[in-house]
Order: C-alpha cells, then sequence, then structure tokens
C-alpha cells in the first residue's frame, strides 16, 4: 500500500515564551513536526507493508530544517516532500489544505492520505476534510484502526458510546486518532540512514488563499494569586478549604 501522510511543522510550544503585552513569542521556539502527526506517521509505516510511505507538508521557509526533514524520514518514511514557502505562513485550515493538494501532486501514486487528529497549534481538525473535498475522495475521521481489505480499507472510529465500523473505497483521506499508534523513537541508524533519502523541497505554486483573519492571539489573563493558607489544625479547616475551592471553581 502506498501511503501519503499529511504533516504539519509547528513551534515547539516549550520554547514558546509570553510578552508583557501577552503575545506569543516564537523567536526562540524550534521547528518541530505536530504531535498528532507523528501517530500517523507510526501507523502509516506499520500499514505500508512493503509499500512506499511518503510524508508532505507544507510552510514558511523555516521548516526546511535538516534537522527536522531528519525526524520525519527516520520514522519509516521514505520520501519527503514540502512546499516551503513564505507565502504559507500562518495558513488557516482551508489555505493549508489548497497547499497541501498541491504537493500532493508532486509525492506520484498513492492509496491512503493519513492526517492528524489534529494540529498541536490550532487543533482546528478541518484540513483532513477539506482536503479529501478539493481531491474528491471520500473522508473519515476519529479512526483507532485500520485494516486493508484490497480495493478498500475497514477502519474502526472511536464515538461517545460507541466503537463504530466503516469500509471505505480507496482512495481515501483518513484522519487519525492519537491512540491508532505509539511513535516510535529513531536510532541513530534510522537517522544516519534518513539523511539519505528523497527530499523533495520546492517553493509553493501559488500563495492559497485564507478564508479566516486572525483579529489577534493572546494569552490568558493572568490573574493573581489570593495566597490564602489554612492550618489543618484549626477547627473546620477542611470546610473552609472545600469552600474556597468550591468559589475558585
Amino acid at each position: 500500500m502506498n501511503i501519503v501522510v499529511c504533516c504539519k511543522v509547528v513551534p515547539d510550544d516549550q520554547d514558546i515564551q509570553v510578552a508583557g503585552d501577552r503575545t506569543l513569542d516564537y523567536s526562540k521556539a524550534k521547528p518541530v513536526v505536530s504531535t498528532y502527526d507523528l501517530n500517523a506517521l507510526e501507523d502509516a509505516a506499520q500499514l505500508a507493508d512493503g509499500g512506499r510511505v511518503v510524508a508532505v507538508t507544507a510552510g514558511p521557509t523555516s521548516i526546511d530544517d535538516s534537522k527536522l526533514k531528519k525526524n520525519v524520514l527516520a520514522r519509516g518514511v521514505d520520501e519527503l516532500f514540502m512546499a516551503a514557502d513564505d507565502a504559507c505562513a500562518s495558513m488557516d485550515a482551508r489555505a493549508t489544505a489548497e497547499a497541501l493538494a498541491g504537493v500532493l501532486g508532486r509525492a506520484g501514486e498513492y492509496d491512503l492520505v493519513l492526517c492528524g487528529d489534529g494540529s498541536a497549534d490550532d487543533y482546528a481538525q478541518q484540513v483532513d476534510v477539506q482536503l479529501a473535498a478539493r481531491l474528491g475522495l471520500p473522508s473519515v475521521n476519529g479512526v483507532v484502526r485500520i485494516v486493508p481489505e484490497g480495493s478498500s480499507i475497514l477502519v474502526e472510529r472511536a464515538l461517545e458510546d460507541v466503537v463504530e465500523t466503516v469500509r471505505v473505497p480507496l482512495p481515501a483521506v483518513v484522519s487519525v486518532s492519537p491512540d491508532i499508534a505509539l511513535p516510535r523513537i529513531p536510532g541513530m541508524k534510522d537517522i544516519l540512514a534518513a539523511g539519505k533519502k528523497p527530499m523533495d523541497v520546492a517553493a509553493a505554486e501559488a500563495a492559497p488563499a485564507a478564508s479566516l483573519e486572525t483579529v489577534s492571539c493572546l494569552a490568558p489573563q493572568q490573574v493573581d494569586r489570593k495566597l490564602e493558607i489554612m492550618d489543618a489544625a484549626d477547627d473546620g479547616a477542611v470546610e473552609k478549604f472545600a469552600a474556597a475551592l468550591k468559589a475558585a471553581l
């Protein structure tokens, strides 16, 4: 089975700083693959069974990072295709789907397109369905298990109170839950081999059109702590603590 995995490169949230005006400072945050997409990459590597696994991504020129590319290719991926262009910075879901569709056109034939459950930054959960609509393919999300069956796949979706089983004809776009596979930790041998694998990095074919406008993006307003200290030995301390906790919720 030939599988394409759509990945999003995001700033490492551990390095994002909050400025005094509550804006987010990404200047020291290194580019990393979105956590949810690591599960999709691992599941693709397990499903391929001798087939080809291709990773595709689109974003600003900063995603063309040697360490990041090797990290992707060290996870059972055979080839990486990138649209690295500053025109692809800060894309919404619609623009991302449009950019990924362009990259998919360079990736060759495929049976299945896998997406993560959402992105680690916006988590809009819209790219998979919009990409499927653009490609004219069936789409299913929330998938926790995929079983190949010839020209189709049998997938299980974990809903709130039931597990739904659906047969989907191929090719298709599938969004997988984080529970589908535990991402591997690449070893040194995998990382060294990744440096010799094909990497196709090019500019975007056209600037994707956004459908949303971001008015502002600010960290939550911090509230001063009350610093109430209670002595458990005092009478009624437990009740007082419970009342204070209830009032704070």
